[in-house]
């Protein structure tokens, strides 16, 4: 999610517990949309890193440095000439808007003492980092924003500074019960919309947790809510900012698996399902999930190409499956074939030279049939041809069986290899996926220095009971897992007809309880294609029952005996190791 004005509250009122007083040592520009002011406090030097970056507009406190361009920007240089040796004097949040204002305190150039005010507004693609003076002029702008590029508003040196509110939004702090319904009712869309856009500082995910903690269906319209429904909502809605009125922030990240879904400066009862990384600061959060999402980007960039490789494999393979099925229809009327030329062998003897058609009683299904024949042909002809029909038919059964199971199973190997794709988390992780490709034949092979083979460790959980769970990350590593980690008294466990990683749960010579079996199956459900189905059905047994098939692809077995259990795929309360 993009930061909330809950969460810039909670930045905002952080800022003030650590900065006050503190006076700006440095200013520094590391990229053309991000500020690094490095400040004296009472604790020691403390840097600030302020981002307008579009995607990513993000203010918090870091210890470590950035490095910057040989020569300063312009704004850089205009910021230092101005507030370089400046007082922080405040730091506040208009309202619940996207916005802090820095206001400084510094001398000018006849020792006169002057305030300055540094504007944020971290407000995504519109986000900006603004200079004004102490008559709320705009004095510059780390991006200069003309009429020919917004018509809200112009951010330019010489114009006067507001904050551009299109939908007039109403400051939650100030509203009334009876305005709180009369705003709401005069939104011609769902409740979750209507909340968060009639009031500042809120965001979907928070109108959605207000919804939640009312019981209200999100979808449900402003206008079919009842007067008690109005009430109740308003309490919550009261109580939800009361917390933010009064400081009271429990930073907190929302995971599944390792994967950063959401954060919150409150606590959002509606993502209860996922796991719960608790902060004491703001900060450490912000850092932790934006370093988590970058580092998903980042996978999920360098995975494109073999993506592609594998999707356009994928596609090949399933047009290939389809025309197969669509021929190995086509020769299920063989039989008819074999019959009619037997029925021509029966009755033909008494058939007039030249006959076109031949009408019998088809002992085979007890009902009449008409065989069409060549007057060309003699009766014995005739029967040769549907015999020739029969067989051509038959071999192409024959071939097309073999054909499709064979193009199955290298759909079913390209879906695991998709599913290896979703489920990495490093970049060694890619590496033993294209390596896994290479050695199929997806990708060339080209000489290249001799050099270590890629080694990557499986994921690593341990259950509440102390057992340890393992789990492929790759058909390699899955091979790997289950023929050379695993002994015999293991237990192995893979989502049923889903392509997956293979999961062994150690048992170390221990009674199993339910339990570990179930946070086994939870593992395979997750690391499946099946992951978010409410609920997923998992095969498992001892490790000695599972066989590898002689030219078996990859992460390919096969198993005759076998438990099943139907588990739904939440991991969050698994140690993840390593």
């Amino acid at each position: 999610m993009a930061l909330d004005g809950v969460t810039v509250a909670n930045i905002v009122y952080e800022l003030n517990q650590k900065l006050a007083e503190s006076r700006i040592n440095k200013i520094a520009q590391p990229e053309t949309d991000e500020l690094l002011l490095t400040l004296k406090t009472r604790e020691g030097q403390v840097r600030l890193l302020i981002s307008a970056n579009p995607s990513l507009p993000l203010i918090y406190l870091t210890k470590e440095n950035k490095p910057s361009p040989m020569t300063a920007p312009n704004f850089c240089m205009f910021l230092r000439k101005h507030i370089g040796s400046g007082k922080i004097l405040s730091i506040t949040q208009p309202g619940l808007e996207r916005v802090i204002f820095i206001d400084v305190e510094h001398y000018d150039e006849l020792g006169d003492l002057k305030r300055k005010r540094l504007v944020i507004e971290l407000m995504g693609k519109h986000s900006n980092i603004i200079f004004l003076d102490d008559q709320n002029k705009i004095l510059d702008s780390i991006k200069h924003v003309s009429l020919s590029m917004s018509s809200v508003r112009e951010v330019l040196p010489g114009r006067d500074y507001f904050i551009p509110d299109q939908n007039q939004k109403r400051n939650p702090f100030d509203v009334s019960e009876g305005d709180f319904a009369a705003i709401l009712q005069e939104k011609p869309m769902s409740i979750l919309k209507a909340l968060y856009q009639s009031f500042t500082g809120i965001s979907p995910v928070i109108a959605e947790e207000i919804c939640f903690l009312c019981g209200i269906d999100t979808a449900i319209s402003p206008k079919d809510l009842s007067e008690d429904f109005y009430f109740h909502l308003y309490k919550q809605f009261h109580y939800f900012f009361e917390n933010v009125r009064n400081n009271n922030y429990t930073p907190t990240l929302y995971l599944e698996g390792q994967k950063a879904v959401e954060f919150s400066s409150l606590t959002l009862s509606h993502l209860s399902y996922l796991r719960e990384e608790r902060y004491t600061s703001v900060f450490p959060l912000l850092f932790d999930y934006y370093e988590k999402k970058n580092q998903q980007s980042r996978i999920r960039q360098k995975s494109t190409d073999l993506r592609h490789i594998v999707q356009t494999a994928l596609d090949r393979n399933g047009k290939k499956y389809q025309l197969q099925m669509r021929q190995l229809k086509d020769t299920e009327d063989r039989d008819k074939y074999k019959e009619y030329g037997e029925l021509i062998h029966t009755y033909g003897y008494n058939l007039e030279e030249g006959a076109e058609k031949l009408q019998v009683l088809n002992y085979y299904t007890n009902q009449e049939v008409t065989i069409s024949l060549d007057p060309q042909k003699t009766p014995q002809e005739n029967a040769t041809k549907y015999f020739d029909k029969y067989n051509k038919k038959k071999r192409t059964a024959e071939a097309l069986q073999s054909l499709t199971l064979e193009t199955k199973q290298e759909i079913d190997y390209l879906d695991s290899l998709s599913n290896s794709l979703d489920i990495a988390a490093k970049e060694e992780d890619l590496l033993e996926i294209k390596e896994e490709l290479v050695e199929s034949g997806y990708i060339r092979k080209r000489p290249s220095k001799k050099g270590k083979k890629v080694k990557n460790k499986p994921f690593h959980y341990l259950t509440k009971d102390g057992f340890h769970i393992y789990v492929g990350k790759n058909n390699l590593q899955n091979d790997e897992l289950t023929f050379k980690f695993a002994t015999g008294g293991d237990w192995w466990f893979h989502a049923k007809e889903a392509p997956g990683s293979h999961v062994i749960l150690k048992t170390d010579d221990r009674e199993i309880p339910d339990s570990a079996f179930e946070d086994a199956a939870r593992l395979a459900a997750f690391y499946s294609k099946k992951r978010n189905n409410d609920k997923v059905e998992v095969d498992y047994s001892l490790k000695k029952n599972i066989k590898k098939p002689n030219k078996g692809k990859p992460g390919f077995v096969v198993y005759y005996t076998n438990y099943s259990i139907v588990v739904d795929s939440d991991i969050s309360h698994l140690e993840q190791l390593d």
